[in-house]
């Protein structure tokens, strides 16, 4: 028999669903099972599950027909389970790295009903806060293992059923099952602790709990929190019909019901202040209700306090109080942080004219029909932006689009776009009164989101290295980052454009917040999809490349943790393994031209690509300044790069790919990967430059492994890339039709 089964309910969970399976899956100790239950969920949850279980043979995967909630789903779970223990972890949690081994040997070793094991709560910007396991259990109590009365203390860990491995057998005598509704653990949670023989704790951190920013139960306001008066209900009976009778513990119970009400009541993210009365009433009803004969151990001072308020029902003086405490603590922050703020107001000059005159913009209405639009941190006219900007002048002509670009970059602007200079007063009159605001990057952080704006993010790529609030976990790559900062401004987000079902799942983990998914593939694709054989030639035409040329174009990506870092790289030799037809394209990343500025590293091949070929033999080309970077896909017939969302894109042309990684392992561990293109890569991979020049002089490049590689990838990553993907944008966008 299986020792431990993992019950794993997915409900838009899709971000965090893989890193929960892994951390089952990748421990050292394998005597498991994974019961993964998809309760309906309208993201890609099931399919995660899903190729889990095609996989890894301990990996069981179950769709539910309609969505019955958490509860339930855990109910299906169990009754599917074949584990000794049970294990219900949710989906956007995950276990401690190592830890399962010394569960399992204390599951062998004391056998509980029911052994708790404690947990952290993971916040979305890294910081953590422990459990109150330490406060309770002074003392860890070891292989001991007690029942309730013995240690009425246990009451006093979280009631979660994540947090506790629970003896299937004995849960299934027990006749317990989750209720729906929400605040299932509660009804489930405390009748388990007062029917166990056998209850261990052990002082081990096994569970990550995570917080998260947007769509948890815990963050969202709404009449639903009523119901966790209906799961204390349940104890309350479940208790009176016990025999033999738990009296004893009533009012032990009875307290951490009252706490419970109180915490809900207190989080101004569950209860919005028009229910507060309503809810503070159905406290003191249940107070009347179950208070035990005998009282019960009220806490002392302010705690006490708002006990005691409840009893007497007096809501306003409560009100009162709670009010008086923020307002303390409102004051507090202002002492602290009123007088750096003067300074840097102080530190204002010619910007603060500017913001003024914004502000004042502000108070002007918006303009129905502008449309701003700008592209890596207004260099010009490119990417997502661009490609939605065609499109909306095509199907809704009577938007005005705005361009705002650099002063150096207006040059590069398309003939009849219309543009301003960021940093003007131009440019602050068309951000306060745009209706529409899209970027591919955020606009600065003194752009205010006015009701009735709609902000779009179209992002620049598919996420290979890891971004947002997931570089917390890899500091060498989060140098400089503002995460609260980061925060306000995905907060300003209406829409987020997904290329994929991976990057949908990738930012709603790096980027938590309240927008809309547009997953329709990426605008600036459509132009690789629809090209012809005639654009095709155009292009090299203009490039320079013979017809018969084998064009090769390298994309190398910024190592922004390594500033000046050049992966080994000899042109001249690669360019000689192509052949005598062979043509080579360097592209270097964007931020090259801060890095030059930066470090005053050579500029004269205008790339961070070392040596530069200079004005040697045509066959070597530096293409970093040109730009439209999609010109470059449709003339190169092979694209070379490392760790760039340039290899999606390309790979929507279903021609080879190259993964050149000389520093894979330092990349992935230093700044952070989704991704593991070793394993999973879009066409043929070396490490080394010997190993590249290989590639090409053996053929492998074109070679059915690196085709099949690429069918996989394409598969995965470019299943929406049809070439109507800007389009789909302006009709939800801008015409507001259904998704």
């Amino acid at each position: 028999m299986t020792l431990i089964s993992f019950v794993v309910p997915a409900y838009r969970v899709q971000a965090y669903l893989s890193e929960c399976l892994d951390s089952i899956l990748g421990q050292p100790f394998d005597d498991v099972e994974v019961i993964g239950v998809d309760d309906h969920s309208p993201d890609g949850s099931g399919g995660i599950l899903a190729d889990y279980a095609a996989r890894d043979h301990r990996v069981h995967a179950v769709r539910l027909d309609d969505n019955v909630g958490l509860g339930p789903a855990r109910n299906v779970g169990l009754d599917r389970a074949g584990g000794e223990y049970v294990w219900f972890v949710d989906g956007d949690d995950w276990l401690a790295p190592d830890c399962l081994a010394e569960v399992a040997a204390r599951l062998r070793r004391t056998r509980p009903d029911v052994l708790v094991v404690d947990h952290v709560r993971v916040r979305w910007d890294g910081r953590t806060t422990r459990s109150a396991l330490a406060d309770a259990f002074p003392t860890p109590p070891g292989d001991e293992t007690f029942r309730l009365a013995e240690r009425p203390e246990a009451l006093r860990l979280l009631h979660t059923a994540w947090n506790k491995l629970v003896r299937r057998e004995f849960l299934v005598d027990l006749g317990l099952r989750f209720e729906p509704g929400w605040y299932e653990d509660v009804a489930f949670s405390y009748p388990l602790l007062l029917g166990a023989e056998r209850i261990g704790v052990l002082d081990r951190v096994c569970l990550n709990y995570r917080q998260r920013r947007a769509g948890a139960i815990t963050r969202t306001r709404g009449d639903r929190h009523f119901e966790v008066f209906v799961q204390w209900h349940r104890v309350f009976r479940w208790m009176a019909e016990r025999t033999p009778p738990v009296d004893g513990l009533r009012p032990a119970v009875f307290e951490r019901m009252i706490w419970h009400y109180l915490t809900v009541l207190g989080n101004g993210e569950r209860i919005a202040p028009e229910l507060r009365s309503a809810f503070f009433d159905r406290i003191t009803a249940d107070y009347v209700r179950w208070l035990p004969p005998g009282g019960y151990p009220a806490p002392p001072g302010v705690e006490g306090l708002k006990h005691r308020l409840v009893a007497a029902g007096r809501w306003r003086t409560f009100s009162a109080l709670r009010a008086a405490n923020q307002a303390r603590e409102v004051a507090g922050r202002h002492v602290r942080w009123g007088r750096p703020a003067a300074r840097r107001a102080a530190r204002l000059g010619r910007d603060a004219v500017l913001r003024e005159y914004y502000l004042a913009e502000l108070r002007r209405p918006l303009d129905p029909q502008l449309a701003v639009y700008a592209a890596y941190w207004f260099r010009g006219y490119a990417c997502n932006p661009a490609a939605i900007y065609e499109a909306a002048r095509r199907l809704a002509p009577q938007v005005r689009g705005v361009w705002i670009v650099r002063r150096d970059r207006v040059e590069s602007l398309p003939p009849g776009v219309e543009y301003v200079v960021a940093g003007t007063r131009e440019c602050q009159r068309v951000l306060a009164r745009a209706t529409w605001l899209v970027n591919n990057v955020n606009f600065p952080d003194f752009v205010r989101k006015r009701p009735g704006s709609v902000h779009v993010q179209t992002h620049h790529g598919t996420p290979v290295k890891v971004m947002g609030l997931d570089q917390q976990r890899y500091p060498v790559g989060a140098v400089g980052m503002d995460f609260a900062k980061l925060l306000r401004r995905v907060d300003r987000w209406d829409y987020s454009v997904s290329a994929n079902s991976f990057s949908t799942q990738m930012w709603e983990r790096a980027y938590p917040a309240a927008y809309t998914t547009l997953e329709v593939g990426y605008p600036r694709n459509d132009r690789l999809v629809t090209a012809t054989d005639a654009d095709v030639r155009e292009v090299r035409a203009r490039l320079g490349l013979a017809a018969d040329a084998r064009v090769v174009l390298y994309a190398p990506t910024h190592r922004e943790h390594l500033p000046g870092y050049r992966p080994p790289f000899d042109p001249e030799l690669l360019r000689d393994a192509l052949g005598p037809a062979g043509v080579l394209l360097m592209r270097s990343h964007y931020f090259a031209e801060r890095d030059r500025d930066r470090d005053r590293l050579p500029a004269a091949a205008g790339s961070s690509l070392g040596s530069a070929p200079g004005p040697g033999p045509a066959r070597v080309l530096d293409v970093s300044g040109h730009d439209r970077v999609e010109d470059l896909y449709l003339a190169a017939d092979v694209l070379v790069t490392d760790y760039s969302s340039a290899m999606f894109d390309y790979a929507v042309l279903d021609r080879p790919i190259v993964v050149y990684a000389p520093d894979w392992e330092a990349y992935r561990l230093a700044r952070g990967v989704y991704l593991d293109l070793l394993a999973e890569p879009p066409g043929a991979v070396t490490t080394s430059f010997p190993g590249l020049l290989d590639l090409f002089r053996s053929g492998a490049v074109d070679a059915e492994p690196a085709t099949a590689a690429r069918r996989r990838f394409r598969e995965r990553f470019c299943a929406l890339e049809d070439g109507h993907a800007a389009e789909r944008v302006v009709r939800r966008v801008f015409l507001g039709e259904a998704g």
